[in-house]
């Protein structure tokens, strides 16, 4: 009998704009949780991959891509695979991309605008119900650039997570700050996340086990891997490496505050 194929995803990680130092980190966390979990991982900056067709892929994951990074043609693969049924996820910078393109804003479901300088806050769970926030309590200590959007997203997306901007400077959406959300779109189902920015937090088994909860929404439950734990300690650890003694899960790079940036 011939062996089943692993789902695969796509890590798309081309940027035009600013590019994140954890790129590197968060490719190597979609690799080992694709090693742990029964998916294999196509990582690329080629935009011509969404030319050639993207029908083997369980899920698109556009990773801190940033700018304009498609083709006219990808732009028409990408939409042809969500009309398919495809899943697309979006992490931290996939909401500072194809700014002149329409529908991957509506795909996405809000545009960046700006954040305050990084630093540590508190994010409140509103939704434990999804894969992507079952394993944590109430609230969740981070430390992140805090992303605001140019419109609330809440109303058209199933808000999952926001910022309790009250835990840190600058925040400028107020007490309805949603930073975690899925939906779907053009027959996609669509999953984002704003978190994301420092290399520390591709280490942290509590956000990789948010990142795999992520896939499973939008491609991997639906393609044959298998289903991790999702309640307590255990869900995290699985999800990835234990962290290191005195390693802060979500911590800064180097405790330096960085300037207010627009991205």
């Amino acid at each position: 009998m011939a062996s089943r194929s692993l789902p695969k995803i796509l890590v798309f990680t081309r940027t035009t704009a600013y590019r994140h130092d954890s790129i590197p980190d968060a490719v190597t966390a979609f690799r080992e949780l694709g090693a742990g979990h029964g998916f294999a991982v196509d990582a690329t900056e080629a935009p011509d991959v969404f030319e050639s067709g993207l029908a083997d892929y369980a899920a698109v994951v556009f990773l801190s891509t940033s700018g304009e990074v498609l083709t006219t043609a990808g732009r028409t693969g990408l939409r042809a695979y969500c009309a398919a049924g495809g899943g697309f996820m979006g992490v931290h910078a996939a909401a500072c991309t194809e700014y002149d393109w329409p529908f991957y804003g509506e795909l996405l479901g809000a545009r960046f605008d700006r954040h305050p300088a990084l630093q540590p806050g508190t994010v409140i769970v509103e939704d434990r119900r999804h894969p992507a926030t079952a394993h944590l309590g109430a609230t969740w200590e981070l430390t992140d650039e805090w992303y605001d959007f140019r419109a609330n997203p809440r109303g058209s997306v199933r808000v999952l997570a926001r910022a309790d901007e009250s835990t840190y400077e600058g925040g400028g959406m107020g007490v309805d700050h949603p930073l975690v959300w899925a939906h779907e779109h053009a027959g996609a189902r669509v999953f984002y996340t704003a978190l994301g920015h420092t290399r520390e937090a591709y280490r942290d088994p509590t956000f990789r086990a948010h990142l795999l909860g992520g896939l499973r929404h939008v491609g991997l439950s639906r393609h044959g891997a298998p289903a991790p734990e999702t309640r307590g300690e255990g869900a995290a650890e699985r999800a990835g490496v234990r962290p290191k003694g005195g390693q802060t899960p979500g911590g800064t790079r180097d405790g330096r505050p960085l300037p207010r940036v627009r991205e």
